[in-house]
């Protein structure tokens, strides 16, 4: 199973046509948030399930807030980051993370690519397609593959401005 893990593509989805084109086949698509209004645009032209939670910058989305989904046999967390102080540190959102026993949390609203591999719990971020904030500034986004033995495997990915 190939799963597709962006955020914060702020309206602009030119990059992710760029990433969708690149990876397809996937199997679903998750973005962490701040969609400004590229929901439907998105969904259509994923070709798969599409996961989408509301950012910071989501003002009049319906999108929800959180995700609980299970794919592959793991129980993956969805938040935005925002509400959980994650520029600051990820503590909050682990323990919210452990609390709905999710094995996988995701988030965005750094804008900046991460990947922490605990035994109990991964807590990543794909960073931004749109703004990219880490150092080199290469817009980036994530693969979760699940290969045959129900393991998951990440990998952050960054695109050439």
């Amino acid at each position: 199973m190939k799963i597709l893990v962006v955020s914060d593509t702020h309206g602009h989805e030119k990059n992710l046509m760029t990433v969708l084109n690149r990876v397809r086949p996937v199997d679903a698509l998750i973005h962490c948030g701040d969609v400004e209004g590229g929901e439907d645009y998105i969904r259509a032209a994923a070709e798969c399930p599409v996961y989408m939670v509301r950012g910071n910058n989501d003002y009049f989305s319906d999108l929800p807030r959180e995700e609980e989904i299970v794919l592959g046999g793991y129980r993956i967390f969805v938040t935005h980051g925002h509400m959980y102080g994650v520029s600051m540190s990820t503590d909050m959102l682990k323990g919210e993370a452990r609390s709905r026993n999710a094995q996988v949390a995701m988030f965005g609203h750094t804008h900046r690519p991460c990947l922490e591999i605990e035994s109990d719990l991964t807590v990543l971020n794909p960073g931004s397609l749109s703004y990219p904030r880490q150092e080199g500034r290469k817009p980036s986004f994530l693969i979760m593959e699940i290969d045959r033995y129900g393991e998951a495997h990440y990998t952050i990915n960054y695109l050439e401005r």
